[in-house]
């Protein structure tokens, strides 16, 4: 395991790759001379989100060569390391496709299974969130906290990709959503720097992966906050819904949705 000061360096390396990727996504939003493909999953992918991802991956195999990755578009590299990259190079495609702001760029690193640092840029916002186990969280180098003051009256949830929810909690949901002032639906990053942040006090999700997540939840854990699956299971690759708050926020959902 790196201590202290290397994963310190490993996180501004991070931020180091995340930033030049976001220059690169940028000239691609700003010029709109990009092409959209769409995967399997019928996602879309463009040029700028394979553009990106080699950058990083270059920028991560320089620093660090015997380490594995795992990104977005070009798989698994590497099945020997007990530290894994995870690359999301553009979270939120499709809100990058249709011109509207919300997507980013998600690094972050996993030793032995553990998540251990993670860094969330998101270009058209210029917001850099980042963090590292036991180094605390930022936000464009000011310091992240979780609101740990919870009260109805004043209180916001952030929903995002809420379709398994729907078949599944429904119900359930709608009395959780219940106890809140405010209901939005941020999502992507954006809920969970919102959330770091002292923001928002709770955010609910579904339907991701673990390329979506990862980065953020070393930030919200940071920050403060817990945050796990709707079981209460730590996130781990195999993740695919979310929920995030401060310890009564989480454990009001938890008695909710688990």
């Amino acid at each position: 395991m790196m201590n202290q000061e290397q994963l310190q360096k490993a996180t501004e390396m991070a931020r180091y790759a995340a930033a030049q990727a976001a220059g690169l996504i940028r000239s691609y939003y700003m010029n709109r001379d990009n092409i959209t493909e769409v995967k399997s999953d019928n996602s879309p992918v463009t040029i700028a989100d394979k553009e990106a991802e080699k950058t990083i991956i270059r920028i991560i195999k320089e620093a660090y060569p015997d380490h594995d990755i795992f990104g977005e578009e070009y798989g698994r590299d590497g099945e020997n390391s007990d530290y894994l990259w995870l690359i999301d190079p553009i979270d939120g495609t499709k809100s990058f496709v249709r011109g509207y702001p919300f997507f980013s760029t998600q690094i972050a690193l996993m030793f032995k299974g553990e998540l251990v640092l993670g860094v969330s840029h998101a270009p058209l916002m210029d917001e850099q969130a980042y963090a590292y186990k036991n180094g605390g969280a930022y936000l464009n180098g000011e310091p992240l906290k979780v609101q740990q003051q919870w009260s109805e009256h004043s209180s916001c949830v952030s929903t995002g990709n809420i379709q398994s929810l729907v078949h599944n909690n429904w119900h359930k949901l709608g009395q959780l959503l219940l106890k809140f002032s405010k209901i939005r639906g941020y999502g992507d990053f954006y809920h969970y720097h919102l959330l770091a942040g002292g923001k928002i006090d709770l955010l609910i999700e579904s339907d991701v992966n673990i390329l979506d997540i990862a980065a953020l939840t070393v930030i919200v854990r940071e920050a403060g906050g817990l945050i796990t699956d709707l079981n209460g299971h730590n996130i781990g690759l195999d993740t695919t819904d979310v929920v995030a708050g401060n310890q009564q926020t989480h454990a009001l959902a938890m008695d909710y949705l688990s």
